[in-house]
């Protein structure tokens, strides 16, 4: 480094390096989904407890009624974002080779986007009756 880098301010160094200033946003989005998993899993757990000893009637017709319906759509949507979000960390962190990161950040974003709409497809047809 020559003479002029060394008496560089520290942040005129690091200006336009490191961060995309996508990171925080990435913290609070986990952060939120995680929270809201908490309350919809209490609640999806609580509805799967419920239907125990019931026919397909009694099961389809609790999810047929609209609170239920969107509270289980609601819990697939955000167990997936969530389990996107932490794979994508996981694979920045461990998977150093570029276009495999590249393939598997791909991969993740379709399975669990495929996973996402075929799980809130099926609430819709049960709640439907089809």
């Amino acid at each position: 480094m020559s003479g002029r880098g060394k008496l560089r301010n520290p942040l005129k160094t690091a200006r336009g390096l490191g961060s995309a200033k996508d990171g925080t946003h990435h913290f609070v989005v986990q952060r939120v989904t995680a929270i809201a998993l908490i309350f919809l899993s209490l609640y999806v757990l609580g509805l799967v407890i419920s239907w125990i000893g019931g026919d397909y009637a009694a099961v389809r017709a609790s999810v047929a009624h609209p609170c239920n319906a969107v509270l289980l759509v609601a819990f697939l949507v955000a167990m997936f974002w969530h389990a996107k979000l932490g794979l994508q960390v996981i694979i920045e962190d461990y998977v150093s080779h570029h276009g495999l990161a590249l393939a598997s950040q791909l991969a993740v974003v379709f399975i669990c986007v495929l996973a996402a709409l075929a799980s809130v497809l099926a609430v819709i047809r049960i709640a439907l009756g089809a």
